[in-house]
């Protein structure tokens, strides 16, 4: 009511005198208190994605610049704009057709310029353009500062992000932390992490309870140690990219066929987890078969395998065709003796020909033939692997000391592969103290315990052949500790004594 009756004054005093009803609305107005509006300001800080991004401006948070809302004809000029400023720095636009672009050309600079300063060039950008898609404050930064914490180096960071930029798409929550905790859960140590990564950064992209989960399943199930599959994920990670139907278990299963027992395989693949990776058909059935083309006995492959399992990823071929060919017009070792040298020592195949014969010319001077070299080769083929001041030492020792003609040493030149302060000078003098005359073999080619059980007997037992000196992964030799009794053990655990000590 009293609105109303305001009303109705005001609209009288209008009536009277309009000018001096305007005049008073004007004064009322101005001098009547206003409210302030005061305009937002957002701030924009700088926030490192590191703790000690201080260090490094360059991985600093950049500035945001704000798009505004656009039309139809003003998206496609905006694109039409960045695609004349990515072409003016040498990138090919043509992958972005379909992908959605800042709106503005700072925003697309800001993008490229960072990515160059963590390492990448306009030809690495060109190689996967679709980074140039992922936002620098919500993709880059979080991605690379996570990736920092567990150990990718940021000076490595460029050649990490070139080898899989794919990851610069991920979600550090949802698919990089699980595959981080998967790795640690295979005991792979936390400072390795960093490594194996930068060696197979696609882990990254793999799902949890796929091809990873399944090898690391059938490994376990063949007898492998799942404490060493940690170790194995760091010496070669592939293997967690590998289809166990088609690539793991048909290896597995043609070896086993050769005559390997799971448990040999198990602990081959401990020591030597790359032997995962070997093509079954483009490598490991090629080199079977070349051994066997060059006169190795099948039932001997097993064994070959097991003391020189990186035999299946050689050249082989023309590795033992060279070989042979030096065997031969060196040494005068024909082809059937050469392939009893592969069974006793593969690793024959690798060596280098001036070491070999360093051993060899050793030998020629001290009075032995060509030809009784080559006999002591094929019976002992580490001969050709010993270091020579060694050699010496042993041999002054059975001249001068031993005093026995140099046929002993033909008929047993394993001599030389036994140390001569440990085994040869210690069982000599106590065949001495005792009265006893025995053959070089007797009293070497055997277990410290076998040693005294043949001292102290009533009667010397009639010799018998030993074992084959079987060297089992690197070439360090000489060693006391290659040749045991091995009368009762079975095959397999024959293979698998010597597989262990690889």
């Amino acid at each position: 009511m009293i609105h109303l009756l305001r009303k109705k004054q005001s609209f009288k005093s209008f009536l009277i005198n309009p000018i001096q009803f305007i005049s008073n609305e004007s004064k009322s107005f101005l001098l009547s208190p206003k409210p302030c509006i005061k305009p937002q300001i957002r701030v924009l800080w700088n926030k490192p994605y590191s703790t000690q991004s201080s260090k490094f401006p360059e991985y600093e948070m950049p500035t945001v610049t704000w798009g505004v809302v656009q039309g139809r004809k003003e998206k496609l000029v905006s694109r039409v704009i960045i695609s004349d400023y990515l072409k003016s720095i040498g990138i090919i636009p043509d992958e972005l057709e379909e992908l959605e672009l800042p709106s503005t050309i700072d925003v697309m600079r800001e993008r490229v310029e960072f990515l160059q300063k963590i390492g990448l060039t306009i030809d690495d950008i060109n190689e996967y353009p679709l980074m140039l898609g992922c936002s620098v404050r919500k993709n880059i930064i979080p991605v690379l500062g996570y990736l920092e914490k567990v150990g990718i180096q940021r000076s490595k960071m460029g050649e990490f992000v070139k080898k899989y930029p794919q990851v610069l798409h991920a979600s550090v929550v949802v698919e990089l932390v699980p595959v981080i905790r998967f790795l640690r859960g295979l005991d792979v140590e936390r400072q390795d992490i960093g490594y194996v990564l930068m060696k197979y950064p696609e882990l990254l992209g793999f799902k949890l309870e796929g091809t990873m989960s399944t090898s690391v399943a059938y490994l376990v199930s063949i007898g492998v140690n799942p404490r060493d599959i940690g170790p194995m994920v760091t010496q070669y990670p592939y293997f967690l990219g590998m289809r166990v139907g088609t690539m793991i278990k048909p290896l597995v299963e043609y070896l086993i066929s050769l005559g390997l027992p799971k448990k040999v395989l198990a602990r081959m693949f401990e020591k030597r987890a790359y032997l995962v990776g070997y093509d079954l058909d483009e490598m490991v059935k090629p080199n079977v078969d070349c051994l066997t083309s060059f006169g190795v006995r099948k039932e001997l492959l097993a064994s070959i395998i097991a003391q020189y399992p990186q035999i299946l990823g050689l050249p082989l071929k023309a590795k033992l065709s060279t070989q042979q060919y030096f065997f031969n017009l060196k040494l005068k070792i024909d082809p059937d003796g050469f392939a009893r040298v592969i069974e006793r020592m593969p690793q024959v195949v690798s060596l280098g020909q001036n070491v070999i014969m360093k051993p060899v010319d050793f030998l020629i001077g001290r009075g032995f033939t060509l030809e009784d070299v080559g006999k002591m080769i094929i019976k002992c083929p580490q001969l050709v692997a010993l270091q020579v001041g060694l050699m010496k030492n042993s041999f002054y020792f059975f001249k001068s000391e031993m005093g026995r003609p140099l046929k002993e040493l033909v008929e047993f030149p394993e001599y030389f592969t036994y140390g001569l302060e440990s085994r040869i000078k210690p069982r000599y003098q106590r065949l001495q103290h005792k009265g006893i005359r025995s053959s070089l073999s007797w009293f070497l080619n055997c277990s410290d315990q076998r040693f005294e059980e043949r001292l102290y007997a009533d009667y010397i037992e009639t010799e018998i052949e030993g074992p084959s000196f079987v060297m089992g992964g690197k070439l360090e030799l000489p060693s006391n500790q290659m040749v045991s009794d091995e009368e009762d053990e079975s095959d397999d655990e024959v293979l698998y004594r010597r597989t262990v000590s690889l």
